[in-house]
C-alpha cells in the first residue's frame, strides 16, 4: 500500500515536471503524447512539432534523469545507514564526493574536455570509496564500521585538500568548477543511457539485500547465529551503494541531503524495516529530486538555480528539526 502511494506521488511529480516550465504545456496533451510513444498505441496529443520536440528531447530526459539521480542517492543513503546502523549516514561517507570532486576538477582545469567530466567523476567516486575501504580494511582489527568511517573521513579530507590546491592553481576556472560541485540536472538522453546500466545493477543488489540488512540491524552476533555472513553483506551493500552514488554523481555533480532526508522521512512514515525502506527510498528520492529540479529551473526563470542549493534549503531545516526532536526525546 505504501509503495503504491509513493508511486502515485512520483507519477504526479513527473507530470508536473513535464508540464511546468518556461513554456507551459497542457496536461492532456503531454499525457497523450507520452501514450503515443508506447508500442501499439496511437494518440493525437494536439501538440505542435516544436512542443513535441521540447517535451521529448529536453524536458522528458531531464525529468527522467532527475528521478534516477534522486532515487539512487536516497537508496544508497538507506544502504549506508543500514550498514553503519546510523540513520544519519550519508551516501558520500566513504569519500565518493571528494574523489568525484577531485577528478572532475582535474578534468575541467587540466585536460579541459567537458564531455569527459561525467566519466572522470564516476571514476573518482569509485576510486575514493576503494581507497577508503582499503585503508579501513588494513587499519584496525577486521575493518569494522567505525574504522571504515574514520578511513572515509581521512580520505575525504585528503582528496578535498588536493582539490582545493588544484582550484587555487587555476582560479580562472572556479566558476565552472563550482557550477559542477553545486549540482545540476542536464536534459540529454545520452546521460540517461550512461547511468542506466549502473543504476539497474546497484538497485537490484540493494533491494535484494533488504532482509539481510534487517538481520544486521539486530547485531553481528545475532546475524552470525542466523547464518548470515555480516562481513560479506556489508561489503556487497557498500559496493552497490557506492556504485549507485558514483553513477548519480557522474551525471549530476554533488547534490547533498537527499540520501539523508528521504530515508529518514520514509522510516518515520513506514517503519524501519529495510525491506520497506529501500524501495520507498528509491521512489521517494526520485519524486523529491524531480520536484527539486522543477524548483531549480522555475524559481528564478529564465535563470536557473543549482539544484544542490535547493536540496540544501530543504536539508538544513530538516537537520535542525531532527536535532530538536532528538533533544526532546533525550530530555
Amino acid at each position: 500500500m505504501a509503495l503504491t502511494a509513493a508511486l502515485a506521488v512520483l507519477a504526479v511529480c513527473v507530470l508536473l515536471g513535464l508540464v511546468i516550465g518556461a513554456v507551459g504545456m497542457p496536461v492532456k496533451g503531454v499525457v497523450l503524447e507520452l501514450l503515443d510513444r508506447l508500442p501499439f498505441v496511437s494518440a493525437d496529443s494536439g501538440l505542435s512539432p516544436v512542443e513535441k520536440g521540447l517535451l521529448v528531447q529536453l524536458r522528458l530526459p531531464r525529468v527522467v534523469l532527475a528521478a534516477v539521480v534522486g532515487g539512487l542517492l536516497a537508496m544508497s543513503g538507506a544502504g549506508y545507514q543500514g550498514v553503519f546502523r546510523n540513520p544519519l549516514a550519508d551516501p558520500y561517507l566513504l569519500g565518493a564526493a571528494a574523489g568525484a570532486g577531485l577528478t572532475a576538477t582535474l578534468m575541467i582545469v587540466v585536460i579541459q574536455v567537458d564531455g569527459l567530466v561525467p566519466l572522470a567523476a564516476f571514476g573518482g567516486a569509485i576510486g575514493g570509496v576503494l581507497l577508503a575501504y582499503a585503508l579501513g580494511s588494513t587499519a584496525g582489527r577486521g575493518g569494522g564500521t567505525a574504522t571504515l568511517v574514520l578511513a572515509g573521513v581521512a580520505v575525504s579530507s585528503f582528496l578535498a585538500a588536493l582539490q582545493a590546491f588544484v582550484q587555487q592553481i587555476r582560479v580562472e576556472q572556479l566558476q565552472k568548477i563550482y557550477s559542477w560541485i553545486l549540482g545540476g540536472i542536464g536534459g540529454d538522453w545520452s546521460q540517461v543511457w550512461l547511468v542506466a546500466p549502473y543504476a539497474v545493477v546497484s538497485s537490484v543488489v540493494l533491494l535484494a539485500h533488504g532482509r539481510l540488512l534487517d538481520v544486521l540491524s539486530v547485531g553481528d552476533d545475532e546475524a552470525v547465529g542466523l547464518g548470515v555472513d555480516a562481513r560479506r553483506v556489508r561489503l556487497v551493500v557498500l559496493c552497490a551503494a557506492s556504485l549507485a552514488t558514483a553513477s548519480a554523481v557522474a551525471v549530476s555533480g554533488l547534490i547533498g541531503f537527499v540520501g539523508v532526508v528521504v530515508p529518514h522521512v520514509v522510516r518515520r512514515l513506514a517503519g524501519g524495516s529495510y525491506r520497506v525502506v529501500l524501495p520507498l527510498s528509491l521512489v521517494g528520492g526520485a519524486a523529491f529530486m524531480v520536484l527539486a529540479d522543477l524548483l531549480a529551473r522555475t524559481m528564478l526563470a529564465p535563470a536557473e538555480l543549482p539544484i544542490g542549493v535547493v536540496t540544501a534549503f530543504v536539508g538544513a531545516p530538516f537537520f535542525v528539526g531532527v536535532l530538536r526532536a532528538t533533544r526532546a526525546v533525550s530530555v
